[in-house]
């Protein structure tokens, strides 16, 4: 088939993207355990947990793997380490192994890419080989793109993630996720990197070497406000899908996986972003900088801090509705010094009625050092007397 008819044929198929039916989002509200046994929603700007089912669970993302190699990207360009104007070659192996082997952008032997193109690829229609080329190219091996994936997981507290591959290919399961660790990938990805999130992500289609693909994301141009983020697939771990949206200042991220089919996942997804945006509000109730309460220091160089808000608190309850609302400072005191000023050192626990408990963080409202031998000293006394 030549590629000016491939090109007219994906055309066919971008074309056809339409919104959701009105009925469909009317019925909005969270999957029944039959149509996604794992689902999760969070409400990033108040923190909050608006719907969880068994979001500890491991499952294997497939191409929800290039969430991660997405951001891995950003980093580096946001550091100068990469630059999107780059080019890297595509190597005979990863052309042999990759040419049309899944999702492609349909990359050429030998031929020269954009890092700027091969987001593109990566971010809209999921491309296995744009994947590949990004992370040898800019890390020297796969094996190197993968080891630095699962250091940043790590960072970002994706405590039960692991990372085998840069393009979620089937790996005899050494590449597994949880809906929560999800979550947290997706709120670094927005909110770290909000410019090129908005320049890669949520696009309807991409054309590359004359030929034009459709993305597969079930909720943009389907739902008000949709901006992402990527679907996965694998016969083992089924239809998945993390997404987020924006609405009237909120945005959600919502994790769906384990989905029977295609056409359940997409279904599922539109109504749950639906519910999730159009379902609930917010309301500040702390500024940033608010004093909540004191604690005491150990080993440091003050004995008491005020604990703060790092930000704006705001509290996400069902749209129309005045629930109970219960707000607990915890923290394991006395707090161990040394610590910085945007350290958690303690965490404001969030009780909504009818809603699953939520927690944000809390910071101290001054960096505190050891303190020195004499500074002890005088502390120890000073505690007895206190």
């Amino acid at each position: 088939m030549s590629k000016f008819v491939r090109l007219i044929l994906a055309l066919t198929a971008l074309s056809s993207w339409t919104s959701a039916s009105g009925q469909e989002l009317a019925n909005s509200g969270p999957p029944t355990e039959a149509e996604a046994p794992i689902a999760l929603m969070i409400d990033l700007s108040s923190g909050q947990t608006l719907f969880a089912r068994d979001y500890d669970r491991r499952f294997i993302p497939a191409s929800i793997t290039k969430v991660m190699t997405s951001y891995q990207a950003f980093e580096m360009l946001a550091d100068g380490r990469l630059s999107a104007n780059q080019n890297f070659g595509v190597p005979d192996d990863i052309f042999e192994k990759w040419n049309g082997k899944g999702s492609t952008m349909f990359l050429q032997r030998g031929e020269s890419v954009s890092v700027d193109n091969l987001l593109r690829g990566i971010t809209t229609v999921s491309a296995n080989d744009g994947s590949m080329v990004l992370a040898t190219g800019a890390s020297g091996s796969a094996e190197n793109w993968v080891a630095t994936m699962n250091q940043t997981a790590r960072d970002l507290g994706m405590a039960d993630s692991h990372f085998g591959t840069a393009n979620g290919w089937p790996d005899e399961g050494r590449t597994y996720v949880t809906a929560r660790d999800l979550t947290k990938l997706a709120r670094a990805l927005v909110r770290r990197h909000p410019e090129l999130f908005k320049r890669y992500f949520g696009k309807e289609g991409f054309a590359y070497n004359g030929i034009a693909q459709a993305n597969h994301d079930p909720v943009v141009g389907r739902v008000d406000g949709a901006d992402g983020i990527k679907t996965g697939f694998t016969n083992q771990a089924g239809y998945g899908f993390l997404g987020t949206g924006v609405r009237d200042g909120r945005r959600v991220v919502m994790v769906v996986a384990g989905s029977s089919s295609e056409s359940i996942r997409d279904r599922t997804s539109r109504r749950f972003l639906e519910w999730g945006l159009s379902g609930f509000e917010s309301r500040r109730i702390i500024r940033k900088g608010d004093l909540l309460t004191q604690a005491d220091v150990r080993d440091g160089d003050v004995r008491r801090v005020s604990l703060i808000a790092p930000r704006d608190l705001y509290l996400t309850v069902p749209k129309g509705e005045d629930p109970d609302v219960q707000l607990t400072v915890r923290f394991r005191g006395p707090i161990q010094a040394p610590f910085d000023a945007d350290d958690a050192v303690a965490r404001l626990e969030i009780v909504v009625d009818g809603l699953p408990d939520s927690s944000v963080p809390l910071v101290a409202d001054r960096a505190v050092d050891r303190a020195n031998l004499i500074e002890r000293l005088f502390n120890g006394v000073a505690g007895l007397f206190s």
